[in-house]
């Protein structure tokens, strides 16, 4: 379970709640069937116009790896393709199939068993590559698609206020029952913009996260089992696997560092 995910969604939605608490407000004024149908029926509606129905279907899935804790140990395949390198030098490429066997990840087991039986470097690497490149393309175009909910929604939230105002002005017999009628109207702008901002985009850039590290733990798997094919070092194997790590680390820091210097430049 990614406690991270749920704790995140407590907090900011309790914050609300909490908030509208202290000012004396109810939990109860924000539900409002009509404007939350608006905005989420609208949503789902626009996002079915511009994705496939197979990506619409996955709503749930997502949300489930959203919330599944998903560690992909970076060491560890390196400690696993070092030792396969040793295996290798001393008894030949197959003996690791009894390794294969005792691996749970299943692009890590076809990985080895392709080098075991003996796939050329080329059509081997070729074979992976496509394999990642395909799972990396089918995620961003479902993480895509959350993000793209998020940016339909506050539009929705608008659509729904402008009826309410439309619905509220359209009679104006009792001055008494303008403000109460404003106040429901607006709730939709409030759950299009809370909708985006608390619960679309956030969960797109944790399944961005989530898949960014899969693919690049993959291509560290690429990495190592050409490295292992080809016979070299289980040291350099070691150095290769590592470099490819620290590579990935320093660029992730920079990218954070110019994020930070960007919005110091446009804060100041």
């Amino acid at each position: 379970m990614d406690l991270s995910t749920l704790l995140g969604l407590a907090l900011a939605f309790g914050s609300i709640i909490v908030a509208l608490l202290m000012e004396g407000g109810s939990p109860a004024a924000l539900i409002a069937p009509s404007a939350m149908l608006i905005v989420f029926g609208g949503t789902i509606g626009a996002t079915m116009t511009g994705y496939p129905m197979a990506a619409i279907t996955k709503l749930p899935t997502l949300f489930q790896v959203a919330i599944k804790q998903q560690d992909y140990d970076e060491h560890g395949v390196i400690e696993r393709f070092v030792a396969l390198a040793e295996k290798a030098r001393k008894n030949g490429l197959l003996s690791l199939e009894s390794e294969a066997q005792e691996v749970t990840d299943p692009f890590l087991k076809q990985a080895i068993m392709m080098a075991v039986d003996g796939t050329d470097a080329e059509t081997l690497k070729n074979i992976l590559e496509n394999q990642v490149d395909s799972l990396g393309e089918r995620h961003e175009v479902l993480f895509g698609m959350l993000e793209a909910m998020g940016g339909f929604a506050p539009t929705m939230g608008i659509i729904g206020t402008v009826m309410g105002l439309v619905h509220v002005l359209s009679d104006l017999s009792d001055p008494n029952s303008l403000g109460p009628k404003i106040a429901v109207a607006f709730i939709a702008t409030l759950w299009g913009v809370l909708s985006a901002n608390l619960l679309w985009l956030p969960l797109a850039s944790k399944l961005k996260r989530k898949s960014h590290s899969e693919v690049f733990y993959r291509s560290i798997a690429i990495e190592g089992i050409m490295a292992v094919q080809s016979g070299e070092n289980p040291r350099v194997v070691r150095q290769k696997l590592e470099g490819m790590v620290a590579k990935a680390k320093n660029t992730k820091g920079a990218a954070a560092e110019g994020d930070g210097d960007r919005a110091a430049e446009k804060a100041a």
